[in-house]
Order: structure tokens, then C-alpha cells, then sequence
């Protein structure tokens, strides 16, 4: 291997690694020497390396000293360099982990890990996703991307901030969007609803163009681009102002005893929604019954989906079919 190959391997690795590896052939170098020079004081060559090191780190244990002139002369040239030269490495170690941390909090390291999650925008309902989500899942890797942050520490919000487009491949290789989880993308509410839901769509398009098989979750503004999203390849889409919109009557219409449903979400934070085929033990059976079976394991029916049709809350004596969707509550 010729020196050129050489320096170019050596200057391509990371600085702390170059310096550590700089010291420790210093050291080993100092060491030999003054075995060689003076044999009897450091029998071996181990023992030449370990004085270099606790001499060049300006430790002086005093287990081994140089006796004759050569070697204390050999002494004075470790101190200046190899004193030097670990005291700048310390300084680049604590520079580069300081220089980490800025990247890190900056959004501009990118993220190594899997089976985590992909959280797209950052505003109020992230901010209440990722407390949740933490909650009921201490263990879950959240990745935040946002192209309007700047800065966002990990001390205060425990997830791997991404500075960027996600409608960028090179933003969702970053989140390492390969071996992800799933994404659920927020819908940015300070702009317009068509444009709000147009970069939805378009962050959809990306994701999916990136990993065809993770599960995307897309918020959507507006009715009519419902579709667009569908097609463009997310697979739950929330309609959050027709939520709002059920939510705001409830409020507009209910009885003043009634208790106010914003207090009622509180309680739905350590609870999830589901849905799933009807068993052959259920079938033929009352919706009364099938409460009951879910009650012994601790959860609430709330109704079923026959045809694309919803039935909440259906009568006592209603009879269950094979082919229906049960919807259900447990706890996380």
C-alpha cells in the first residue's frame, strides 16, 4: 500500500478515532525506545509503553524512571508532545461531543435505529401524540421530520429531530424510512386547508415511493382530497375537521349536568380504539352477549360495521353475523 493510500484512508477516519490512534503509536513508539535505551529499568516493552503513557498524561506514578541522561532527554520529548498531544485530544473529544449534540438537537444527524415511528410536522397535536404515545410506551423510538424547526432538544421532547422536507427522499433516509414502523403525518393548520392537504399528499407520495409496505397514517383537511390521499398510498386517513365539527356540536347541544366531552378525551388517553373480524363463538349471538364476553377481558363494545355501514351502540337483542366488524375500547 503506497503512503498516498495510506494518508487518504487515514485522514477518512473521524478525528477522535485518528487522534486515539495517534497517541496510542506515540506512546507505543516513546516506549520502545526507552526499553531499548535503558533495559534494565523497563524490562520489557509493556513496561516502556505503560511509563510513556502515565508520563505522557502527566499522571507519574514514579513505578519506572529514566536513569541515565538518553533517557530522561527521551522524557523531556514525550512530555512536549505526547502532554500535548492528549490534552488536544481531550479538548477534540469534548468538542466533538459538544459539536453532536448541536447536530443533534439541529435535526441534522440521521437516524440508525428500526422498528420506530415517523412523526411528520410539528405543532400542538404532536406535541400531545408524542406525550402519549410516551406514556403508554416508554420504549418507542420517535423520529420528529419538520422543515420549520430549528432547534429542538432532546432533553425537552424525547425524539430524534429531523430538519427537513419529507416530501425529499434524502429527508426520509435520514429517518431511515426503510426500516421504520409506521409515519403519521399532521396536517399543517397555519395554511390553507388545499395546501395544508396538497403537502400531506405529496409527503405521502414520497414515503410511499421510499418504502411501499410501512402503514401511513395522513391527516386531511378537506373532504375532496380524501381520495388523493388514498391513492397516493396512506392507508388510514383522519379527518380531523369532521371531528371537530361532531365535537363542537356535542358541546353546542348537550345538557348543562352533562359532562363536557374535552374532559371525557382526557380519559381516552390511556385507551385505544380497534376493530376486528367477528369470532365463530360470537356469531348468531346478541349484541348484549358480546358485551358481556368483552367485558370479561376488560373491554367495551361499541358497535359494529356491517357493509361499510356503522352501527354504534346497536339494541340489546341486536343479532351479530359472520362477515361483521366489531369496534371496540381497551387499554393500552
Amino acid at each position: 500500500m503506497s503512503m498516498k493510500l495510506i494518508k487518504h484512508f487515514y485522514l477518512q477516519i473521524p478525528i477522535i478515532i485518528r487522534l486515539l490512534l495517534t497517541i496510542f503509536i506515540l506512546m507505543s513508539t516513546f516506549g520502545i525506545i526507552i526499553h531499548f535505551i535503558e533495559p534494565q529499568q523497563f524490562p520489557s516493552i509493556f513496561d516502556g509503553i505503560w511509563w510513556a503513557f502515565v508520563t505522557g498524561a502527566t499522571v507519574g506514578y514514579g513505578d519506572y524512571v529514566p536513569l541515565t541522561t538518553q533517557g530522561r532527554v527521551i522524557t523531556i520529548f514525550l512530555i512536549l508532545s505526547g502532554g500535548g498531544l492528549i490534552a488536544y485530544y481531550i479538548t477534540a473529544f469534548a468538542s466533538a461531543t459538544f459539536k453532536h449534540e448541536h447536530n443533534l438537537a439541529s435535526g441534522k444527524v440521521a437516524f440508525r435505529g428500526s422498528g420506530h415511528v415517523i412523526f411528520i410536522g410539528w405543532n400542538e397535536r404532536t406535541r400531545q401524540l408524542i406525550d402519549i404515545t410516551v406514556d403508554n410506551d416508554p420504549h418507542v423510538q420517535i423520529i420528529l421530520i419538520d422543515k420549520t424547526l430549528d432547534h429542538l432538544a432532546f432533553q425537552h421532547y424525547p425524539v430524534h429531530f429531523i430538519h427537513g422536507d419529507p416530501t425529499e427522499d434524502q429527508t426520509l433516509k435520514q429517518a431511515n424510512i426503510d426500516k421504520a414502523d409506521r409515519v403519521v403525518i399532521t396536517a399543517d393548520i397555519s395554511k390553507k386547508e388545499r395546501r395544508a392537504d396538497n403537502e400531506t399528499i405529496l409527503s405521502t407520495v414520497a414515503i410511499r415511493g421510499n418504502n411501499k409496505d410501512i402503514p401511513i397514517i395522513a391527516e386531511i383537511l378537506s373532504r375532496l382530497q380524501i381520495e388523493n390521499a388514498l391513492r397516493a398510498g396512506a392507508n388510514t386517513i383522519i379527518k380531523s375537521n369532521d371531528f371537530m365539527s361532531a365535537l363542537l356540536y356535542h358541546e353546542l347541544s348537550r345538557v348543562k349536568t352533562a359532562k363536557p366531552f374535552e374532559d371525557v378525551l382526557q380519559l381516552l388517553r390511556s385507551q385505544q380504539f380497534y376493530h376486528t373480524e367477528i369470532t365463530e363463538e360470537l356469531e348468531n349471538q346478541t349484541f348484549l352477549q358480546a358485551s358481556a364476553y368483552y367485558l370479561k377481558k376488560n373491554q367495551l363494545l361499541l358497535g359494529i360495521i356491517r357493509q361499510e355501514k356503522w352501527k354504534i351502540n346497536p339494541a340489546p337483542d341486536f343479532i351479530l353475523e359472520k362477515g361483521d366488524i366489531l369496534i371496540a375500547i381497551a387499554p393500552w
